[in-house]
């Protein structure tokens, strides 16, 4: 099994090293038609954050410990919780971090409890049987040359897992997209060095967001694709597990707008949170049993991966 995850990775970096050659080289090639396309999306995009920006919108805070029982969030350090003593008693807390943007952070839900940080956290503390203690460190806004200090943040104490969802901001602000994948595959790389098991969600199709006028909502579509099937391969070459967003939720937010797109018609409704964690949680539950955490609720999990299918571990197609 460790000389096929091998071989698998050394494939991923050839990948990835092939892909990041060519996109220099198609860049080089056509640099005034990528950078006046470029140009047009993120001038776009500025003006359409401006235009649906909601005063005083930010995302809820919900951080703790979260139990097998489904309460929560405890405080970590709370002495006079006897329900968390006497769960981390008996079994030790698991710590998840959620690094990235405001997909992570989860701007969009109605209320604390529909995070998709707290989804995650209830979902794994009641698969593995165990505490699971929930750190946001996600910021809204945050590109991939700004996640490096959102690591030094979660290596302070490593988690267990860290899920990563970084990309969209790196579109619209014009970052080129094998910058992007190297630097995300730098931090993934840094998380795996600590021990972490890391989940990403590669990049979403920006092409769904109706807000964004054409052309640019068609060179959105092309761009996030593109960083996508990159952040892909950096994110196996790095030790990570990849969740392809783009691929899995496309369709879903294409066709049904007014239900998973919240009312900035920009970032995910609650539905389109809860749609996204759906892909994320088998992965996230099966990367952290299949590495040796033990005190799984067997026939739980099961459930849900059957239903939800295997984690993502091929490359994204074409949109």
């Amino acid at each position: 099994m460790g000389s096929l995850c091998a071989a698998r990775r050394r494939g991923a970096v050839q990948r990835c090293n092939i892909c990041f050659g060519r996109w220099a080289v198609v860049a080089s090639a056509t640099g005034a038609m990528f950078g006046a396309a470029y140009g047009m999306l993120s001038q776009q995009g500025q003006r359409v954050r401006r235009d649906i920006v909601i005063p005083g919108w930010s995302p809820f805070r919900a951080d703790g410990v979260y139990l097998p029982d489904g309460t929560g969030p405890h405080a970590p350090s709370d002495p006079d919780s006897a329900i968390l003593a006497s769960a981390v008693g008996h079994s030790p807390v698991l710590r998840l971090a959620m690094l990235g943007d405001s997909l992570a952070a989860g701007l969009g839900v109605d209320q604390p409890e529909q995070l998709p940080g707290v989804v995650l956290a209830r979902g794994l503390a009641d698969n593995s049987g165990r505490p699971v203690q929930l750190d946001t460190l996600a910021i809204c806004g945050c590109t991939s040359r700004l996640l490096a200090g959102q690591v030094d943040a979660a290596l302070l104490t490593a988690p267990h897992a860290a899920l990563v969802v970084i990309g969209s901001n790196d579109v619209t602000r014009r970052i080129p997209p094998w910058e992007s994948a190297r630097l995300l595959g730098e931090a993934v790389s840094r998380l795996r060095a600590a021990g972490t098991t890391v989940i990403a969600g590669t990049c979403p199709d920006l092409g769904t967001i109706r807000q964004i006028p054409q052309p640019s909502r068609a060179i959105a579509h092309t761009f996030s694709w593109a960083l996508a099937r990159l952040q892909h391969d950096a994110i196996c070459a790095a030790g990570g597990l990849p969740v392809s967003l783009a691929q899995l939720l496309a369709r879903d937010f294409r066709t049904q707008p007014d239900i998973l797109f919240g009312r900035d018609h920009f970032h995910p409704s609650t539905a389109g949170y809860d749609t996204a964690c759906s892909m994320l949680l088998p992965t996230l539950c099966s990367a952290l049993r299949d590495g040796g955490i033990g005190g799984w609720a067997a026939t739980r999990f099961g459930n849900m991966t059957a239903a939800a299918g295997s984690p993502d571990t091929t490359r994204p197609g074409s949109p």
